[in-house]
């Protein structure tokens, strides 16, 4: 593949970016990559770059001038708060920042350089964040467009035509401009409150691939006139949260071309991926894995297990991070993952919800995936997430947090209707309702806030009964 610099040497024109201020990027680019030049000269080593842009457009033209210029470039979301900022601080200890001149005094006065590799330039991604303690994923120019290689050749495409309505920062967004920018497509940029307001561009969408979090489709397809026009796209990706089934087949009922995927940050993006044509057949898994990733199921002992066996998911692909800052490393053989799942005879991925999610109550594993999916089918939630609270006798009792469909709705109509569906170790001891589940921009649910709301609720329901 070629490198970024050849790619902004090339790049005459502006008709390939749909978005506001789109003639300003060429602008943007050349200017910042000759002013990282002059800055080169007068370093030993390139200079780290905080990247907090919040307007597109300048967001992927400082991002291009860094890649061009060979200097290591740290994603950021510019809308994190000073606690977030922080921790980014801390750890990066940038030479330059592009995009929020609020957070400068927060840059300690320490300088440390990147150790010298023979990579391209160095590419943070970060994960984790508003659940978890930041981290950044180390990609290359070359471990990206890897991933933008096997989503080719898996879709038979040579060129993509993305349209973006997820933060640029985040992998997701990132990739729609990756596989756009390289095979010579194009690319629409839009606010995704501005499409929910019914404003998008005027575009052939069944030219175009589309990407959305399961959140996002479900407020689209609220609206009759969107839902029109989301049938009309190529293909709709899926990703960044597990999707409910009434949401898929919701979609499939109104002939989206949906494409669920499997992937991360860590591997630039989806793995596996499930092709519009088997979903709107009926298949409900995560599709195929993608020709520059193999994926292997394995037990506790690293044994690679057959067909329909679950266990823990490995993954090797092109696209693998190096590692996380500030260690970067060879990409690893073999990436392990906290995702359980497993694949059937003709490869298909089905995941079954994340290790570390478990719940042990009672000395029984129970994993909350499969109890959330019975409880929707009963039709009388709208939303739900099981966890774990500590319990003396159980170890841990199974909570579910959901928000009904009818106020009038009660707990022993679920209940009852979950007796033929589950054994009686995974009907949940506790309920909660509540009016909306904390989730994060991609949708996921943030369990450390429901841990929260869990032990308050209970907390108050034990000084009740005391009262009593």
């Amino acid at each position: 593949m070629e490198q970024p610099l050849t790619y902004l040497q090339n790049l005459t024109q502006n008709d390939w970016l749909i978005a506001d201020n789109s003639h300003q990027f060429l602008v943007i680019a050349k200017q910042l990559y000759l002013e990282l030049t002059e800055i080169l000269k007068q370093r030993d080593t390139p200079p780290k770059i905080i990247l907090a842009e919040p307007e597109s457009v300048k967001f992927l033209a400082s991002f291009l001038a860094a890649c061009a210029a060979n200097c290591p470039v740290f994603l950021c979301n510019p809308d994190w708060g000073t606690q977030e900022w922080e921790q980014v601080f801390a750890l990066v200890q940038p030479d330059i920042i592009w995009g929020i001149d609020s957070i400068t005094h927060l840059a300690p006065s320490t300088q440390h350089s990147l150790p010298i590799t023979q990579h391209s330039a160095l590419i943070m991604i970060p994960t984790g964040g508003s659940s978890g303690k930041i981290k950044f994923a180390i990609h290359t120019w070359e471990t990206l467009t890897s991933s933008v290689q096997g989503f080719t050749e898996y879709f038979q495409l040579t060129q993509v035509n993305s349209f973006c309505v997820l933060p640029l920062y985040h992998v997701s967004g990132l990739m729609q401009f990756m596989r756009s920018f390289t095979t010579g497509g194009k690319l629409v940029i839009l606010l995704f409150k501005s499409l929910e307001l019914s404003q998008p561009p005027t575009i052939q969408p069944t030219e175009f691939f589309l990407s959305l979090v399961p959140t996002q489709l479900q407020r689209l397809l609220q609206n009759a006139e969107l839902t029109q026009w989301l049938a009309q796209f190529q293909t709709i990706m899926l990703g960044g949260a597990p999707a409910w089934p009434e949401l898929l087949e919701k979609a499939r009922f109104h002939n989206i071309k949906l494409a669920p995927t499997y992937g991360m940050t860590e591997t630039a993006s989806q793995i596996a991926t499930l092709k519009p044509d088997d979903f709107l057949q009926g298949k409900i898994n995560s599709g195929q894995i993608l020709p520059h990733a193999q994926v292997t199921i394995r037990n506790q002992q690293g044994e690679v297990l057959p067909p329909h066996q679950i266990g823990n998911i490995t993954i090797q692909a092109k696209s693998l991070a190096l590692g996380y800052y500030p260690h970067p490393g060879k990409n690893q053989d073999y990436f392990h993952v906290d995702d359980l799942g497993y694949l059937d005879e003709q490869g298909y991925l089905n995941i079954i919800g994340r290790d570390s999610d478990k719940i042990i109550t009672g000395g029984e594993n129970v994993y909350p995936g499969e109890i959330e999916a019975a409880i929707r089918a009963t039709q009388m939630i709208a939303d739900v997430c099981v966890i774990g609270v500590p319990d003396k006798y159980w170890g841990q009792a199974l909570t579910a947090i959901y928000i009904p469909l009818d106020a009038n709705i009660s707990i022993l109509e679920i209940k009852t209707l979950l007796q033929d569906k589950l054994s009686k170790f995974k009907i949940p001891k506790y309920w909660i309702c509540l009016d909306n589940l904390p989730r994060n921009a991609q949708g996921k649910v943030n369990r450390q806030a429901l841990q929260q709301i869990a032990a308050d609720f209970l907390q108050n329901h034990r000084e009740q009964a005391t009262l009593k």
